[in-house]
């Protein structure tokens, strides 16, 4: 394990909040976590299995249509609630990657929600 050192930038912090949600926080085969990612032009959802070390699928805001950013992440939501009802899965664990829970990272949750998968 690295020595975590005094974070002084943004990300750095956001890293670190990030593992410390992790160590609460694991995903199963039933019930896998929904990582979001979210960048200044995009955002990415996965979800992903932690006993068995695998990302299921990926889907990002670049394969969504046109609009504004929160659009597309509402968009990026209800298209990971799809896939993950084709693979059987209706209940996940909302991982929010030390981002604050509103804006985009929000819209994704509502997607996927208005989509039809559990928290």
């Amino acid at each position: 394990m690295p020595k975590i050192a005094i974070p002084k930038t943004r990300q750095e912090k956001r890293q670190r909040r990030h593992l410390r949600v992790r160590n609460t926080l694991t995903g199963t085969a039933e019930r896998p976590r929904l990582v979001v990612f979210r960048s200044l032009k995009h955002i990415t959802a996965q979800l992903v299995d932690d006993t068995q070390g695998r990302t299921l699928f990926t889907v990002t805001s670049a394969s969504v249509g046109e609009g504004k950013k929160t659009e597309k992440s509402a968009a990026v939501g209800k298209r990971v609630a799809e896939r993950a009802k084709e693979a059987g899965i209706t209940r996940v664990v909302f991982d929010r990657a030390g981002y604050k829970y509103h804006g985009r990272v929000k819209a994704v949750a509502d997607g996927a929600r208005e989509g039809g998968l559990e928290f």
